[in-house]
């Protein structure tokens, strides 16, 4: 990274994680900063986070926090998870590991990491304004903005109109630089909701303040079109997040009240009921919050304006990549920014428009299938079976058979190639699954030899 000093001004829509992390990495490089975001100061008004569903940082997150100068910071606030324990409605647990045991970005094995919102969000604001090059103005909500010639003017309402030479929308998948940009000619743009809902619900830790449930897992208590998730807190606590459908069977529209919602846990998880004396108030005091997805092409509009995570492609949480498909899209502008500056912004953010918007649809489609899988299938004998042969496969040749979750957890392969490799290794385990005697020789050699062979033919053809 370049420590050049620049003379420009560059403007960031937007203080949540992406907003913070890439007004940090252009701060680095000498530009001046300015950072607007619409909520009032956290100082003032709790949590500049925003939403709190809990973070999982991965490969992709960790090398941009290390590009921008705050891994070892971050490390501090992140607990490792190991992988998923899934909790039967009989209240019996199945483990299943996310990746290698040996290795890891710290040594750990390959583990995602828990990480609350908004203590991220305010270490990397204040690893901004730390450089001296960084501003952040509070309680100020872009109404529209303007290009010309020299710059861009933004329009602030009563908090004024300031000039800038660069506008970055870090602003989420409500984006007023996005709503902005569909004024543009031939600008498309894709928003949906997801037919399921979640609602939060936090497991304190218990008296001597530890944790209630093993602290190295993401708990998944899988129900078929339904789930509860709880990932766990530094500080002893798990927050769990309910996801269901907002209508129909065992929906929210069932939920009536406190009541209903302590009859639907007992029911759907009995195991965790006694963990939650509070429930019923936390029910009542907790909102129930929408899943938005949003797709959008380009994700620039000439040679000063340009979309960089949620607000150019939100997407749902079920892979754990939104932030760290965002930070992603942080360290591939820097890189295309390059040691020298920008000479020529107009092709710079064109190849960045090019090279993450098929990266963004790739992630978006894995997400909605992972909300399948989690659901669904991580309770089913049969999937378990696959996923221990797929893991057998990855130990005996680690360069040649890789997981479709750890290419896109523990790799920096483009999502759109990872999701082209986990297509051919679908159908391949597909195959294999349906031979009637899998139970008996899923770990023979020979099969495992031939399930390999078969996915290094498939994919070298297509």
């Amino acid at each position: 990274m370049s420590d050049l000093r620049v003379s420009e001004r560059v403007a960031v829509i937007g203080a949540g994680l992406v907003g913070s992390l890439w007004a940090l990495m252009l701060a680095r490089r000498g530009y001046i900063v300015d950072v607007y975001d619409r909520r009032p100061d956290p100082c003032l008004a709790g949590d500049v986070g925003g939403r709190s569903i809990n973070l999982a940082l991965s490969e992709r997150g960790w090398k941009a926090l290390d590009l921008a100068g705050v891994q070892n910071a971050v490390r501090t606030i992140a607990m490792p998870i190991k992988g998923r324990r899934m909790h039967a409605v009989d209240g019996s647990l199945t483990f299943q590991p996310y990746g290698r045991e040996e290795g890891g970005r710290f040594g750990e094995g390959e583990c995602i990491y828990s990480v609350a919102r908004g203590s991220l969000n305010r270490l990397l604001l204040e690893a901004a304004e730390a450089t001296g090059q960084t501003t952040v103005h509070f309680d100020h909500k872009l109404e529209d903005y303007r290009q010309d010639g020299e710059g861009v003017t933004l329009h602030f309402g009563e908090q004024g109109e300031p000039r800038c030479d660069r506008l970055f929308g870090t602003d989420g998948a409500f984006s007023a630089v996005r709503m902005r940009m569909m004024k543009a000619d031939r600008f498309d743009v894709e928003q949906k909701y997801l037919e399921h809902g979640y609602k939060e619900i936090e497991l304190s830790p218990d008296g001597a303040g530890d944790f209630q449930l093993p602290s190295d897992g993401l708990h998944i208590w899988p129900r078929g079109h339904f789930m509860l998730m709880a990932l766990p807190n530094p500080d002893g606590s798990f927050t769990c997040t309910l996801f269901a459908p907002y209508e129909g069977a065992d929906s929210f529209a069932e939920i009536a009240n406190a009541d209903a919602a302590q009859a639907y846990f007992e029911k759907h998880f009995p195991d965790i009921v006694p963990l939650l004396p509070n429930l019923k108030a936390q029910w009542t005091d907790h909102p129930t919050s929408s899943l938005a997805m949003v797709s959008c092409e380009p994700w620039h509009e000439g040679d000063r304006v340009a979309l960089v995570g949620d607000s150019a492609h939100a997407i749902v949480p079920f892979y754990g990549q939104g932030m760290n498909c965002g930070f992603e899209d942080c360290t591939v502008l820097d890189g295309l920014m390059g040691d020298g500056g920008v000479k020529d912004w107009s092709t710079m953010l064109a190849k960045y428009s090019s090279l993450r918007k098929p990266s963004g649809d790739a992630i978006l489609e894995l997400a909605l299938r992972n909300f399948i899988e989690m659901r669904d299938l991580t309770g089913d004998a049969q999937f378990l079976l696959q996923k221990r042969i797929e893991r057998k496969l990855a130990q005996q040749y680690p360069d040649r058979w890789v997981p479709l979750y750890s290419q896109v957890t523990f790799t920096h392969i483009d999502y759109a190639e990872a999701l082209r490799r986990g297509d051919v290794q679908r159908a391949i385990m597909r195959q294999v699954m349906d031979r009637p005697d899998i139970d008996e020789i899923w770990d023979n050699e020979e099969l495992l030899n031939d399930v390999l062979q078969s996915a290094l033919d498939l994919l070298d053809k297509k």
